[in-house]
């Protein structure tokens, strides 16, 4: 029971809804200008998950591939 589940409506566990919530917040948009990754993960830890780096790098490498996460 000590591990995050997924959020039934989008299929999204906590520190994904933070990363995407950090990278919105700090003004990280597609139409925007290139952004490396230690940025968005120190936004991330900074503000919003407190847990250490490695689990906000994963979920940023997973978001980042199409076929590991499915369509809701």
């Amino acid at each position: 029971v000590g591990r995050a589940l997924p959020e039934v409506r989008d299929g999204l566990k906590p520190v994904h809804r933070r990363v995407l919530y950090a990278m919105f917040d700090s003004g990280f948009r597609p139409d925007r200008s290139h952004a490396k990754s230690a940025r968005s993960v120190a936004e991330t830890m900074g503000n919003y998950h407190p847990h250490g780096d490695v689990s906000i790098y994963d979920t940023l490498v997973r978001m980042a591939q199409p076929w590991s996460l499915r369509y809701p």
